[in-house]
């Protein structure tokens, strides 16, 4: 799949980066993505390029298709059923515990019988 690449300097988002237009020549289709400053743009206006065909010379910013997320460590719930797990076993061990002393107790008031 071949499309349009369009780009613009833009210095009022970013100072010195670019803000680069990618246009699907098939549909029309326009995805705008933001380069920080410093990465060098390896293509120019106009020119047609491929998937995945880096757009910058630092290879983690500013590749086609690329899209800025936020970075979601755990979803709460599955940390809150992992802290509920952890009490869950606490608890058990502490009443092992309790139970094995109780009955080494039993044992041994049955010894001086």
């Amino acid at each position: 799949m071949n499309t349009t690449l369009v780009f613009k300097q833009n210095p009022t988002k970013r100072k010195g980066g670019y803000e680069i237009t990618i246009a699907d020549a098939s549909d029309g289709r326009q995805v705008v993505d933001i380069i920080p400053p410093g990465p060098e743009l390896l293509v120019s206006e106009g020119e047609s390029i491929k998937l995945d065909q880096p757009l910058t010379s630092n290879p983690n910013v500013g590749g086609f298709g690329q899209g800025d997320a936020e970075i979601v460590l755990q979803d709460p719930l599955r940390v809150q059923g992992l802290l509920f797990f952890f009490a869950a076993v606490i608890l058990a061990q502490i009443f092992l515990v309790l139970k094995k002393k109780q009955f080494e107790k039993v044992q041994l008031s049955e010894m001086n019988f």
